[in-house]
C-alpha cells in the first residue's frame, strides 16, 4: 500500500506525469515552511514597533476589570502588571511581537499552506486558493476581535471566583500569555467552517453526512469549547461554542449549495 494516496499525490516539477516521493514532499514541505518562518519574522520586524499600541490594548480589559473590584481587593499596583525575573520583561515583549509577527504574516502562512495541498486538488477545486486564504485570515480576526470582547467579562468572573479575602497580583508574563492564548483559540477554532466546507468540497463528507451529525456535532463542539478555552469560564465558553454551533449550519448551506 503506497505511504501517499492517489487522490493526494503531488506532481514532480522535474516529472510533471510522474508524481512526487516522499522525499520530494518532505523538500516540498520544508521549502514552504521556510518562507512561512520567513514572513513571520520580516512581519515581526513590524510587531517590534507596534508593541507599545498592542501592550496598551491587551491592558485595557484588565484595567476595567480591577476597577469593578472591591477597593480592598484591588492590587497595590494598579493596573501595571509586574515580573518576577531579570529576563522576563524580554520574554514578555518577543512573545507579544512574535505573536503579531504570525497575525501580520497569517494570508501569507495560509497561502503557503495551500501551496502546498494545491497540486493534490483537482483542477476544479484550485479556484478556490483566493476565497479559502480570505476567508480564513477573516475568520481568524473575528475569532481575536470575540475573544477581546469577552475578555472582561471572563477576567471578572476569573478574578473574582475565590472571594473577597484575595487580591490579585499578575504577572505581566502569565497575563499576556494568557489572553495570546485565548485569541489563539478562538482563532483557531472559527477555523471551522473552511476545515467543514474543504471536506465538503473534496467529497469527504457531504451536506447529508452533516445534517446527521447535527447532534453529535453540537455536543462535541461544546465539549471542545470546554477545553480549548484556556479560562474555562461560561462567558467564554458560550462565546466560542454559541458562533461554531452557527457555523456548522451555515457549512450545510454552503455545501448544499455547491451540490455536495
Amino acid at each position: 500500500m503506497p505511504l501517499i494516496p492517489e487522490r493526494f499525490r503531488r506532481r514532480s516539477h522535474s516529472n510533471p506525469e510522474g508524481t512526487m516521493t516522499l522525499v520530494e514532499h518532505l523538500e516540498e514541505l520544508r521549502h514552504r515552511l521556510f518562507i512561512a518562518i520567513g514572513a513571520v519574522t520580516v512581519a515581526s520586524i513590524a510587531g517590534w514597533f507596534l508593541y507599545g499600541p498592542v501592550l496598551h490594548l491587551l491592558r485595557d480589559p484588565y484595567c476595567d476589570t480591577l476597577k469593578n473590584l472591591p477597593a480592598g481587593n484591588r492590587p497595590p499596583t494598579g493596573c501595571n502588571f509586574v515580573f518576577s525575573g531579570v529576563v522576563e520583561p524580554v520574554i514578555i515583549k518577543l512573545k507579544v511581537v512574535v505573536f503579531l509577527g504570525l497575525f501580520i504574516a497569517l494570508p501569507v502562512v495560509l497561502w503557503q499552506l495551500w501551496a502546498f495541498i494545491m497540486p493534490g486538488l483537482r483542477k476544479s477545486e484550485r479556484k478556490w486558493a483566493i476565497p479559502f486564504v480570505l476567508s480564513s485570515v477573516f475568520l481568524f480576526a473575528l475569532g481575536a476581535l470575540i475573544a477581546y470582547l469577552t475578555l472582561p467579562k471572563g477576567l471578572g468572573f476569573l478574578l473574582g471566583f475565590a472571594g473577597s479575602g484575595f487580591t490579585p497580583l499578575i504577572t505581566g508574563d502569565r497575563f499576556l500569555g494568557f489572553v495570546m492564548l485565548l485569541a489563539v483559540a478562538f482563532g483557531v477554532s472559527f477555523e471551522f467552517p473552511i476545515v467543514l466546507i474543504f471536506l465538503c468540497g473534496v467529497g469527504v463528507i457531504s451536506s447529508d453526512k452533516l445534517r446527521q451529525w447535527r447532534r453529535g456535532a453540537i455536543l462535541f463542539i461544546s465539549v471542545f469549547a470546554a477545553v480549548i478555552t484556556p479560562s474555562a469560564d461560561p462567558y467564554t465558553m458560550l462565546a466560542m461554542m454559541l458562533p461554531m454551533v452557527l457555523f456548522y449550519e451555515a457549512a450545510i448551506i454552503v455545501a448544499r449549495l455547491m451540490k455536495k
